[in-house]
């Protein structure tokens, strides 16, 4: 019997419910400058907004249309999964950083020759989002109908979590593991694409608003732009890396991925640039404070990057130079675990240097509110989660020899901490 996280299917339901509520609260909430971030004196005056436009939903379907014309036509080369539980793996192209290439210069040429004003971006944010949030809905549904039709689906294409014969718990944790239009994969289309190149251009869009009302863009404004575009650019340039991820290798897609990847991920993670527009304009950071961010953010981006780095490294060549001497701990399942280089430091200290970034991209907001600090204090707590899950897994799979691997590697995620 399949094992149930989040609370099980009433827990699933009121994430499904509240994850979209969270999205317009953080706007609406955060909005007006008149009011504060948060408004403490009264409730927003939902009357004035727009919640949805049929021009933000062709444009949305627009963005997805055109990212898929750039998987299909843009060359790239082809990379193996990991092996599938019944034997065989899968290929995925890799193009994501060429198409984020074309998609960054055809927006800057558009809005330079006048073709297109990006401020609409920050000015359409909101119906945007919810043109996100109904895609990503019936997408969901979709994805549930399609899986339970294909009757002589082999079980290898089941995702274990979504196969609880539960149909809103599956439809949110993702009944089929790989599902293709093709040769095109949409899980790991969308885990890369048009969620994570949507920021970007998110970002950029609240930069264009900033220069258009106050005539100059301001150090936060740059700063939260090129962190976040680097960490953008970096999970594109190493595309392969999330083959060997839990999202691709282990959940199915559903709710929970089609929702983060597409309105999750866009309309949260975009918080402190928007934040900046509405709260900040006009304030200068101070060189030492710009000297004091960026330090961090290095810190987190090295430790981030190179744990990674190093595990896939190891995963899919061990016999590698730069992966060959680490120490490994052989399991009886045959594979190994690495306990030395930055996996003997921590058990997921990838995790650590991902949320180190996280406070970083916060900073530049300032401290008048906590509300550009949302996204630290919700990373914070989906890596203990995801955490948790990781090393439910593992001792699922690894049995004695992970008890084994925890007395080597004591620490969690943060060293000496947890």
């Amino acid at each position: 019997m399949t094992e149930m996280e989040f609370g099980g299917p009433l827990g699933v339901t009121a994430m499904m419910f509240g994850l979209p509520i969270t999205i317009f609260g953080l706007f609406l909430f955060c909005n007006d400058p008149e009011v504060g971030c948060p408004s403490y004196s009264a409730l927003p005056d939902w009357s004035k907004y727009t919640f949805f436009s049929s021009e933000a939903m062709v444009v949305f379907l627009a963005w997805i249309g055109f990212l898929m014309l750039l998987w299909y036509v843009l060359p790239g080369t082809w990379a193996e999964g990991v092996t599938l539980p019944s034997g065989g793996k899968l290929k995925y192209k890799l193009n994501g950083f060429s198409s984020f290439l074309v998609v960054m210069f055809a927006l800057a040429s558009g809005h330079c020759m006048d073709v297109f004003n990006l401020a609409w971006v920050h000015d359409n944010y909101l119906q945007l989002a919810t043109a996100s949030i109904v895609f990503s809905s019936v997408m969901s549904i979709a994805l549930y109908v399609s899986a339970r039709s294909k009757y002589s689906i082999p079980s290898k294409f089941l995702a274990t979590p979504g196969s609880s014969g539960i149909a809103i718990y599956d439809m949110f944790m993702g009944h089929e593991l790989n599902p293709r239009l093709g040769n095109l994969d949409l899980k790991q289309f969308c885990e890369l694409r048009p969620g994570l190149i949507g920021w970007a251009v998110i970002n950029a869009s609240c930069a264009i608003k900033q220069y258009q009302t106050e005539g100059y863009i301001t150090n936060a404004m740059y700063l939260v732009n090129i962190f976040q575009l680097i960490y953008v650019v970096d999970a594109l340039w190493f595309e392969k890396a999330i083959l060997t991820t839990m999202d691709i290798t282990t959940d199915g897609f559903g709710f929970m991925l089609v929702f983060g990847d597409l309105a999750w991920v866009p309309f949260t993670y975009s918080l402190q640039a928007r934040y900046i527009v509405a709260f900040r304009s006009g304030v200068e950071l101070s060189t030492l404070t710009v000297i004091w961010i960026v330090s961090l953010k290095i810190v987190g981006m090295a430790i981030f990057r190179g744990a990674n780095g190093q595990k896939n490294k190891f995963r899919t060549n061990p016999k590698d130079p730069s992966v060959s001497h680490l120490k490994t701990l052989p399991t009886e399942r045959g594979t190994q675990l690495l306990i030395s280089g930055w996996w003997g430091i921590a058990r997921h200290i990838n995790y650590f240097g991902d949320w180190v970034m996280a406070v970083s991209w916060c900073l530049p907001c300032g401290f008048d509110s906590i509300i550009p600090y949302f996204y630290a204090i919700y990373f914070a707590g989906l890596l203990i989660h995801r955490e948790m899950r990781d090393e439910h897994n593992c001792k699922n799979k690894y049995g004695k020899d992970w008890d084994k691997y925890c007395k080597i590697v004591p620490w969690r995620i943060v060293p000496f901490l947890y």
